[in-house]
């Protein structure tokens, strides 16, 4: 579909890709890996043709069409949510008031005999024909679809686009490029904006996307749950797994292996041959065999080797001082903003080394709950704070908080005390500060680059209680992973709002889920409140508890809902039969196996050396048979279920 030939790109001396080669086929999903810096975000914007490469060229049909969500975006518009949304069916419109002109001239006219006429009736049925083709009786309702899936609600889709925030702007961008519906999506950090619900909606969107995608993320778990291939930039090359995330670090891991062998072979091998010129070279003896040795040398092609490695870095929190049992107890604590109640008698409590996890909707009250619980914001209702409780705070906005006037390393050198001021460079570099980026004055870093600084200066600060709002947001996954090990480590009580489930895995022992103005407590890691809400896509229950609290939604929303579950009863029951049909022609090919073995004991004298071996042949077969014909039972019971569930639930089977 789409393919990319000996891409290079160079900045002066410095070569950033060299000669990269690849295809991108109908429906691949693919992610994009690399170090910070590796090149990813500049070979998306060759793609989308945003940017030219010093050589090579990609090479795609004219019928291809690219939708490509940047990192960040300049937008300037002046109109709603849902007007600026539906500009991705410019097409749609345009035959919509083309319809309209030729509806009107039609009814004005009575030359019904005229050539005019009977041409402006056939164009209109040509146009009303494209129009029904290409969905123009729903485009209204997709539209809101992909607007909920993406976390807004319907009073958004009146609200100015110039009132929101950068966030929730690109998220309005993310829905235009999702409903325009190309050929090849290019996605970069597709995520740092979306909230768990709408990262899910996504991922099954993603999922089910009939054209090819390629992405950028940091969320692991994102990428395993939508990736099917993965290709990596490394020192200016790429290297194509056809593997999801997980599978892939694994498959990495070896390839690593095998190079670092290749390269200390070949270290070796330059080594003693160096050894041998330098021993020989005034030796008129062994003057030819020298010549050949550094002809040699002179042709090897030096291998080289990612040095990228966090094994050798282990960061830990300062002890934490001792707290109450108690670190936060709240009794119906109310937050309002004029007419708007964000929480409403809130009843909460958070012990002494507990790690819990804030998670919920953007705008359902996480952050201004946290605010609240470290002082920045008044409330109504009890707060008690328990003894001796030391607060490290981390926000979206730290880096306002850091001094512009001094260096990278002078904002960690005046905090760090004792061993750890050995390791500085070391912690600043795995949160992405290398080399000469440590001279840098505080006031030239960028928003992610300050963001990134505060979380080094709060792993030295002596806390026991962190509350940490969005802290992987600029994060890359060797960052994430650093942070995570001492997070994990740390002795403390823990407050962590976030949207990476993969990161929150491993690390909160509860989950506070925010909505409709209180608090829901659950017991258990992420994945275990996943799994309690007995759903795969939080959104779409969200918005069925809408619609049943708000009748006025009813009208509009229901057949909507009862298409999408039937869409979903439709892919699963396809799921189901494909499976009751692979199971049946397993069973078929096991038969007729048994058959042919059968034929060979009833040969006559058939008493050779390969009878016994028939034999346990034969004896596998028939066990293979009687698991087949088991599970074919179960399936086939599971169908069965499934098709009286639908009736219960009204569905329409397929």
């Amino acid at each position: 579909m789409v393919s990319v030939q000996n891409i290079s790109v160079s900045f002066g001396s410095f070569d950033l890709l060299t000669d990269i080669s690849f295809l991108i086929n109908e429906q691949d999903r693919i992610g994009l890996a690399g170090k910070n810096g590796a090149g990813k975000s500049t070979l998306m914007k060759i793609i989308a043709g945003l940017q030219p490469a010093t050589s090579g060229l990609v090479d795609m049909s004219k019928d291809i069409t690219l939708g490509y969500l940047p990192q960040q975006m300049k937008v300037d518009d002046t109109t709603t949510v849902l007007n600026e949304t539906v500009t991705a069916f410019s097409e749609l419109i345009g035959l919509s008031e083309e319809i309209e002109f030729c509806s009107t001239e039609i009814a004005r006219r009575e030359d019904y005999e005229s050539v005019e006429y009977l041409r402006l009736c056939d164009h209109l049925t040509v146009v009303e024909e494209r129009y029904r083709m290409m969905g123009g009786a729903n485009y209204m309702a997709e539209a809101e679809q992909t607007l909920f899936g993406l976390g807004f609600e319907r009073k958004d889709f009146d609200r100015p686009t110039r009132d929101l925030s950068g966030g929730w702007r690109m998220r309005v961008e993310l829905a235009k490029i999702l409903l325009k519906k190309p050929s090849l999506l290019l996605l970069d950090e597709p995520t740092n904006h979306l909230d768990i619900e709408s990262i899910q909606w996504l991922e099954s969107f993603l999922s089910a996307y009939y054209g090819a995608v390629l992405m950028v993320s940091h969320d692991r778990a994102f990428l395993d749950n939508v990736t099917k291939r993965t290709i990596e930039i490394s020192l200016g090359r790429i290297y194509d797994y056809k593997a999801s995330w997980s599978k892939y670090l694994v498959l990495r891991a070896e390839r690593r292996e095998q190079q670092l062998a290749a390269y200390r072979n070949q270290q070796k091998m330059i080594e003693d041959t160096e050894k041998f010129i330098e021993r020989f070279r005034y030796k008129a003896t062994k003057a030819v065999q020298v010549q050949s040795k550094i002809k040699q040398l002179d042709k090897v092609d030096r291998l080289e080797v990612d040095e990228e490695d966090s094994s050798s870095i282990h960061l830990r929190f300062p002890p934490a001082p001792r707290s109450g049992t108690v670190v936060f107890e709240a009794e119906e604590l109310s937050k309002s903003y004029g007419s708007l109640n964000v929480l409403n008698k809130v009843n909460f409590k958070i012990s002494r080394g507990e790690k819990v996890a804030f998670v919920g909707r953007n705008g359902e009250g996480k952050t201004t709950f946290s605010k609240i619980l470290i002082g920045q914001i008044d409330y109504t209702g009890i707060l008690k704070t328990g003894h001796n409780v030391k607060i490290g705070y981390f926000a979206q906005n730290q880096d306002e908080l850091l001094d512009e006037n001094i260096t990278v390393l002078q904002t960690i050198d005046n905090i760090a005390k004792g061993d750890i001021r050995s390791k500085i460079r070391d912690m600043l570099g795995a949160f992405l500060f290398r080399g000469d980026d440590v001279e840098k004055k505080v006031k030239v870093l960028s928003g992610g680059e300050r963001s990134r600084l505060a979380l080094v200066k709060l792993l030295l600060e002596p806390t026991n209680l962190l509350v940490l709002d969005e802290p992987t947001n600029h994060l890359d996954m060797r960052s994430k992973d650093i942070l995570k090990k001492a997070l994990i480590k740390f002795d403390g009580t823990l407050i962590v709002v976030s949207h990476d489930r993969d990161f929150l895995d491993g690390i909160v022992g509860k989950v506070f889920e925010f909505r409709h103005n209180r608090i829901k407590e659950t017991i258990g890691g992420i994945y275990d409140f996943l799994r309690k809400k007995k759903i795969e896509n939080l959104k779409d229950i969200e918005r069925k508890e809408k619609i049943r609290n708000d009748p006025a939604q009813v009208s509009v929303s229901s057949n909507k809902l009862r298409y999408l579950e039937k869409k979903e009863y439709e892919k699963a029951l396809r799921k189901l039969r494909k499976n009751l049909e692979e199971s049946e022609t397993l069973i078929e090919k096991l038969e007729a196996e048994i058959q042919a073995v059968d034929k060979t004991f009833m040969e006559p004298g058939n008493y050779s050396s390969d009878h016994e071996a028939n034999y346990e042949k034969y004896r596998e077969l028939k066990e293979q048979l009687n698991e087949e014909m088991n599970r074919w039972t179960e399936l086939s019971q599971e169908v069965e279920e499934f098709l009286q569930k639908t009736d219960r639930d009204g569905i329409d089977a397929v």
